[in-house]
């Protein structure tokens, strides 16, 4: 029926530009490796996505909203992360399947987490999306610092300042490993695994 005809275009469209847009952050994602932020154009993105310019601009306004719209992705592979971390009951199991599922992210996409943090200074719609991330990261450690005996509250050997250290320096460990190789990934994790443990009172 002729009534039919608009509602099933325009489900078609949706979809059609669902998958170009995860076709130009893949293409962004691919280029970050392959030139890096600054050598990379607007015309590099569309022609690895299999667009024109134009329609580029359709979806983003600037390299930057593309760049920031890959991070904000990546991020919510994150979100998830924190999420079973926060709600994982045993202590030592919970900080191995963190560490773990950290190895996992950034060993997929650490070039992006990296652009992130190099980019969080200056663009602050990054900024904002990296620190929230930081903060379900220090909430899910506090959790779990908490369970396992450490007391809750801000004073510097207290869980909710403990998770905070724990966090960024899980974070600059990853961010210098990541750089040199899977290898240097898993050791990283194992010592910062070992550090947590420790915080958390599970190592004598």
């Amino acid at each position: 029926m002729p009534g039919h005809h608009p509602v099933r275009g325009r489900r078609a469209t949706e979809r059609k530009g669902d998958v170009r847009e995860r076709a130009i952050l893949d293409t962004c994602e691919a280029l970050l490796a392959h030139k890096g932020y600054d050598a990379m154009t607007v015309g590099d993105i569309a022609q690895g996505a299999g667009i024109t310019r134009g329609a580029l601009y359709f979806y983003f306004g600037s390299k930057q909203e593309v760049v920031t719209a890959l991070v904000a992705r990546t991020v919510e592979h994150l979100w998830e992360r924190s999420r079973a971390t926060a709600q994982a009951e045993e202590p030592r199991q919970a900080i191995a399947a963190a560490m773990q599922r950290t190895v996992e992210l950034w060993n997929e996409h650490g070039l992006v987490m990296r652009t992130a943090i190099d980019l969080s200074l200056t663009v602050p719609e990054i900024g904002e999306l990296w620190n929230h991330t930081a903060d379900l990261f220090i909430a899910a450690i506090t959790a779990v610092l908490e369970r396992a005996g450490i007391q809750a509250g801000a004073a510097p050997d207290q869980a909710s300042a403990m998770a905070r250290a724990l966090c960024w320096m899980i974070e600059r460990t990853f961010y210098h490993a990541s750089q040199e190789s899977r290898e240097k990934l898993q050791e990283a994790s194992a010592t910062c695994e070992h550090i947590w443990l420790t915080s958390a009172g599970l190592i004598t």
